[in-house]
C-alpha cells in the first residue's frame, strides 16, 4: 500500500492556507535525495516556509514536494521526497501533524542504526526550543 504522508501532507497544506495561516514543513535534511541550501539546516532539520507568498511554483506530489524560496536573499530550488517530511504545521498555532519515520525504500542506502546513548524506543525524543504540534484529527 502507499504511503499516506504525501496525501495527508497536501490535505494539510490546503486546510492551513485555507485558515490563513502560514504552513511551515519540517524537513529531515539529511534524507537522501533532500536538496535545501547548504547552511540553512541546523541539526540535520530545516524548517520551511511553504505559504504560497514565499515560494513560487510549488508542486506536491505523491513522491515530493518541490518549489522555489529564497533564503538570504538568493532564489533556490527545492526538492523534498514525501518521506523526508517530518511534519506540517501552521506557524500561527502549532496546528498541524508530526509523521513516524518510514523505513527505507527497497535499493535505498541505509539508515543508521540507534545510537547506544539515544532516547530509548519507549520515549520519543523531544528536543527543546521546539514547536509543539498538535495532532489534527
Amino acid at each position: 500500500m502507499n504511503s499516506s504522508r504525501p496525501y495527508l501532507v497536501r490535505a494539510l497544506y490546503e486546510w492551513i492556507v485555507d485558515n490563513d495561516c502560514t504552513p511551515h514543513l519540517l524537513v529531515n535534511a539529511e534524507f537522501p535525495g533532500v536538496q535545501v541550501p547548504p547552511g540553512f539546516a541546523s541539526d540535520g532539520q530545516i524548517v520551511l516556509n511553504a505559504s504560497p507568498s514565499a515560494v513560487r511554483h510549488l508542486h506536491m506530489d505523491n513522491q515530493a514536494v518541490s518549489f522555489e524560496g529564497r533564503f538570504g536573499g538568493v532564489a533556490h530550488s527545492l526538492h523534498i521526497p514525501a518521506a523526508a517530511i517530518l511534519a506540517i504545521y501552521a506557524r500561527e498555532n502549532g496546528q498541524g501533524m508530526v509523521f513516524d519515520m518510514e523505513p527505507p525504500v527497497a535499493g535505498s542506502p541505509e539508515e543508521p542504526g540507534p545510537d547506544d546513548d539515544g532516547p530509548s524506543d519507549d520515549e520519543p525524543p523531544r528536543p527543546s526550543g521546539r514547536p509543539s504540534l498538535k495532532v489534527v484529527k
